[in-house]
């Protein structure tokens, strides 16, 4: 693509998926762009992004809105973005950008790969949510100051990396570059695993202990009430850094099980000590 430097006040952007992610995107850009569209299959979600205003057209026919575009945001579960990248040559016969909000990047970015020449696509994972979906939940601050990480590809162009980064700039977050793989393999330990950890906790835990329930509990299993439907694509498509992280982290829970067992008090404190700095340091 040899046009011009992107220039998102003057640009043409369709959103497909106004769940929690891309429906917060659209609050964020709402007025910074030339028209913002939104592309989504629940007629629920279309009548409140357009009863709210949220989009400036919506529709849940892709072929109406894609070829509007400048550039495309997939803001879909994963399975359904590699469904989407399949279908959309059929959809656009014209030049456009294409970026995605995937937790898992390596088989979207070899998606794209696959994209004819016309498609200028940049893999992109914004490290912010919640477990409650849903256009009605959206924020337009949702984005604020969280890592968004960028996969590009090696047919990425210099212009489309700009659209990329005066997006997240647009929203306020914090732009991050990083191979697809190499986001993966982290993401397995720091949003995967935490999902498959609350939904071990919540599926071990009596009903009758309901009324007994804390703060301690609610944050910590908080994330068994993301809906399987957006959970199951990532877990199947980074399958293997899921079970490396699911096996360190028995590892290490086996370790506190001996300890406890053994009545080895000393070294179990010297253990959660470890922990409690550990803690402090990654999320400083």
């Amino acid at each position: 693509m040899n046009e011009p430097d992107f220039n998102l006040a003057e640009s043409r952007i369709v959103i497909v998926g106004l769940g929690l992610m891309g429906g917060s995107l659209a609050l964020a850009l709402k007025g910074k762009c030339a028209a913002l569209y939104g592309v989504d299959p629940d007629q629920t979600t279309l009548e409140l992004a357009c009863r709210q205003q949220i989009v400036d057209l919506a529709d849940s026919d892709p072929a109406k809105l894609l070829p509007k575009a400048d550039l495309v945001v997939l803001a879909a579960p994963v399975p359904a973005i590699l469904t989407l990248l399949e279908r959309l040559p059929a959809w656009m016969p014209n030049p456009c950008i294409v970026l995605d909000l995937g937790s898992a990047k390596k088989r979207i970015v070899e998606a794209m790969s696959q994209l004819p020449e016309r498609f200028d696509p940049v893999g992109g994972h914004p490290i912010c949510g919640k477990e409650r979906l849903s256009l009605a939940n959206a924020e337009r601050t949702l984005y604020y100051a969280a890592p968004f990480l960028l996969a590009p590809l090696p047919r990425t162009s210099p212009r489309a990396l700009s659209a990329a980064n005066q997006i997240i700039q647009a929203v306020g977050a914090k732009a991050v570059t990083m191979d697809a793989a190499e986001h993966d393999r982290i993401l397995a330990s720091t949003s995967h695993l935490p999902f498959l950890l609350s939904s071990a906790l919540a599926l071990a835990t009596p009903m009758d202990m309901a009324p007994f329930i804390g703060t301690g509990f609610k944050s910590t299993s908080r994330l068994a009430g993301t809906p399987s439907s957006m959970m199951l694509g990532v877990l199947q498509s980074n399958r293997e850094n899921v079970l490396t992280a699911l096996h360190e982290y028995q590892a290490r829970l086996a370790e506190i099980e001996s300890m406890i067992s053994s009545n080895d008090f000393p070294r179990l404190e010297s253990s959660l000590d470890q922990a409690q700095i550990k803690y402090q340091t990654l999320i400083q």
